[in-house]
């Protein structure tokens, strides 16, 4: 057995040849934070090398790109990855009292089960269309009764074809597909955008018959990679999905402003499905935020299958 020292707890973690720094020290009860479920896809556990560095085994591929990416000097190494071949002696850089509650709710508290798995799902973002001008002469239980009603029916179209609403964002929602019922999660994020737009437009004559006025939504779908993970505090802690899939859906919700249209998806999702929609391509588009040029699609409606 292979002795592992870890400061500044001042204790030690007895480690077979086959066990990562990590491994060791949380067999031991040693509290080091591991916010992707040691998969290198944080830099959470990583620790100093204080002794030993020689003992450690060289980086793996996916340790050596967050150490380019983060410039980490040769001594500052990922605990999930690093297994020692001889004594050493290590500090935790992750380590203050915040972050010892956040080890603790990870190991002791099923709710964050979840916490760092990476998936690969559909984000429909849905946002009413001139919200503020249907709202501004309106009283604020009005607004509510509004706002509810559209909810409702939303609601009802998203749960029936396998989607979560993740987040409401006043009069936005982020939806994903592909969390619960992981088949077909493109298809089904397509077909839901479709039944909002309908389910929208028959909403119409009740908001204009009670306040003389109406809205439209705008729609955006993206397929990407996201972290699902409980965020918050205590018992407001949610699960939630983040990353960088998320934020490009809403850019492409948010180009229909510009584009002039209702439903766009980008290049991802209709790679993916694209075929069981009718759609006319747009000219590729520079999406806010970032670099570069999209092709994006606007959905027009169902296609019609041969009986």
């Amino acid at each position: 057995m292979i002795r592992i020292s870890y400061l500044p707890d001042a204790r030690y973690a007895e480690a077979s040849a086959d066990d990562t720094i990590l491994q060791a020290a949380l067999r031991s009860g040693i509290r080091l934070t591991h916010a992707c479920g040691s998969n290198a896809r944080c830099s959470t556990c990583r620790v100093a090398i204080l002794e030993g560095l020689d003992n450690c085994t060289p980086r793996s591929e996916a340790e050596q790109e967050i150490a380019d990416h983060l410039q980490f000097k040769p001594m500052i190494r990922l605990a999930c990855q690093t297994q020692a071949t001889g004594p050493m002696t290590v500090r935790r850089l992750v380590l203050d009292d915040e972050d010892e509650e956040l080890a603790v709710e990870s190991m002791d508290d099923p709710v964050v089960e979840a916490v760092g798995e990476e998936r690969q799902v559909a984000i429909l973002f849905v946002d009413i269309r001139g919200f503020t001008a249907f709202a501004e002469r309106l009283l604020p239980y009005d607004v509510i009764h509004a706002l509810n009603r559209y909810y409702h029916g939303i609601g009802q179209i998203i749960h029936r074809h396998g989607g979560v609403i993740d987040n409401y964002m006043g009069d936005g929602i982020l939806t994903v597909f592909g969390l619960e019922e992981t088949e077909r999660a493109v298809s089904r994020a397509l077909q839901a955008g479709l039944d909002i737009l309908q389910a929208v437009e028959a909403m119409k004559p009740y908001f204009q018959a009670l306040h003389g006025r109406s809205f439209d939504v705008g729609i955006g779908l993206h397929y990407g990679a996201v972290v699902v993970g409980s965020i918050g505090w205590g018992a407001y802690r949610r699960r939630t999905v983040i990353g960088d899939a998320v934020n490009f859906a809403s850019r492409v919700e948010a180009a229909n402003k510009t584009v002039g249209t209702n439903f766009l998806i980008s290049d991802d999702a209709y790679r993916r499905a694209g075929h069981e929609v009718e759609v006319n391509q747009c000219p590729p588009w520079e999406i806010r935020g970032k670099t570069g040029v999209y092709q994006l699609y606007e959905v027009v409606g169902a296609k019609a299958h041969p009986t």
